[in-house]
């Protein structure tokens, strides 16, 4: 039992380590964009070329580009960042599977804890760029809209690429969602819908220049 609560206190500390680490080595990052996706695409698919593209659109504009840091839609926003004058950051989480470090960061993290990742995904954001994908992204997407609806974060552009991926569940929130009361018309107007990552890049960069 004591020595239980000697590891639960050293766990303790580690996530401290890992939360002190990452705030001192983004502290001079300034605003970027957070990108989410599916790590099973591979580099010839549409959705990670739409990922590059516009993480090169981004970083052309001195944006930074902050992803999970793995393989798929990550590695093409971190693909299209990198190179450019802005930093491609990858804050890579250790997982049993999938997650592999991709080669295109300027600015490489590596984290045992989620929600550490996670608030590191939201410090430096000033927009969230969605691309299609599984679990972890549907997670990440509904986070980002829960702290803005909530008014914890201050409010930034939540963009989903690919329509025809994405309208099915948009229809589900409309039908069951705001059907049953669950959600209000407004808040269906967090998020935004796009066919490309140029579009999504520049609404970022709209709000950006509107934002000052």
């Amino acid at each position: 039992m004591l020595e239980a609560k000697v590891q639960e206190a050293w766990r303790v500390l580690r996530i401290q380590s890992e939360l002190v680490d990452g705030t001192d080595r983004l502290l001079k990052l300034g605003a970027a964009v957070t990108v989410f996706g599916g790590a099973r695409y591979d580099a010839d698919s549409k959705p990670y070329q739409q990922a590059v593209s516009m993480g090169r659109l981004l970083g052309e504009k001195g944006v930074p580009v902050i992803t999970g840091g793995g393989p798929g839609i990550m590695e093409g926003a971190n693909r299209g960042c990198f190179g450019t004058d802005a930093r491609s950051v990858g804050l890579n989480i250790e997982l049993p599977f999938e997650q592999t470090s991709n080669p295109y960061q300027n600015i490489s993290l590596d984290f045992r804890c989620f929600f550490v990742r996670k608030y590191l995904f939201v410090k430096h954001a000033v927009g969230f760029v969605i691309f299609p994908g599984g679990y972890g992204t549907l997670d990440e997407l509904f986070e980002a809209l829960t702290l803005v609806q909530t008014g914890k974060v201050k409010p930034f552009p939540i963009v989903l690429v690919d329509v025809d991926y994405w309208s099915g569940l948009v229809d589900w929130m409309k039908l069951r969602m705001l059907d049953q009361g669950c959600i209000s018309e407004q808040e269906l107007d967090l998020f935004q819908l796009v066919d490309t990552g140029e579009q999504a890049a520049n609404l970022i960069l709209q709000h950006i220049d509107q934002a000052g």
